[in-house]
């Protein structure tokens, strides 16, 4: 019996770890062939040597998406390969915490470069594809998720930027999906809540001590395969149900 995901494509930004990766295993497991896009090609193509393995199908694509142009081209190697795209996962992301005052601005442009411009770049390249494919066998529908957090939700202190990046994720969701659902092209906004990732280890020993480490020592926190279950239950729901928002948090998390 084919897979729920079987002759679609589906590309998963910032899998080269975590829920990336996660998220594109799980893909590749319900019948998609996976486009794997993030800048280190070595763990790209660990990646897609293990869902080969498995036997799915994985294409490499080393781009840094906060390039307009390589985020355009990274789209355009899977349409040279594949001839189209199904699903699009926004899930690259970058979290720099700290005050705000005396804070290190070139990390608010890091954190805005990866967490907003390389997602609305991906996402205008894509979305041409995803309109394309939503008139097409085998399903007649595409999805664009897009990796938020509880951050956008919630702001906090020591979080503001993270916060800006990720609040402004659930609103260009919303408006996106009042533009393409109709024509079916569902867009919807996953919000974790704190998840066993890379994502906290880019900050300064003492903005972990102070803002995530004790947090993570006393609660029992998400797993990244957490996360690509609610991905792969987002996009192969029926044609006629669409989920807009999708908010998984630690049960132990208040």
């Amino acid at each position: 019996m084919p897979s729920q995901l079987t002759g679609t494509v589906a590309l998963v930004t910032g899998a080269s770890s975590g829920i990336g990766a996660a998220t594109a295993s799980r893909l590749a497991e319900q019948g998609a062939s996976v486009a794997l896009v993030a800048r280190r090609k070595d763990r790209l193509e660990a990646l897609a040597a293990e869902i080969e393995q498995a036997g799915g199908t994985a294409l490499v694509v080393a781009a840094d998406i906060t390039d307009r142009l390589q985020a355009e081209d990274a789209v355009q190697r899977v349409i040279e390969r594949y001839g189209r795209l199904d699903t699009l996962v926004n899930n690259a992301g970058l979290m720099l915490l700290g005050p705000v005052v005396g804070a290190d601005v070139e990390q608010w442009d890091r954190m805005i470069a990866v967490n907003v411009q390389g997602l609305l770049y991906t996402t205008r390249a894509a979305l041409p594809h995803l309109l394309k494919a939503a008139e097409q066998d085998p399903r007649q529908v595409a999805d664009i998720v897009n990796i938020g957090s509880y951050a956008g939700r919630v702001a906090s202190k020591g979080f503001g930027v993270y916060n800006v990046t990720k609040f402004g994720v659930h609103a260009f969701t919303e408006s996106l999906r009042q533009e393409v659902t109709q024509r079916h092209v569902r867009v919807g906004v996953l919000e974790p809540g704190a998840v066993e990732s890379e994502l906290g280890t880019h900050n300064k020993p003492e903005v972990r001590g102070e803002l995530i480490d004790p947090f993570f020592e006393g609660t029992e926190v998400l797993a990244a395969e957490d996360i690509a279950d609610g991905v792969a239950y987002m996009v192969t729901r029926p044609r006629h149900a669409s989920v807009g928002e999708l908010w998984i948090m630690p049960t132990e998390q208040a």
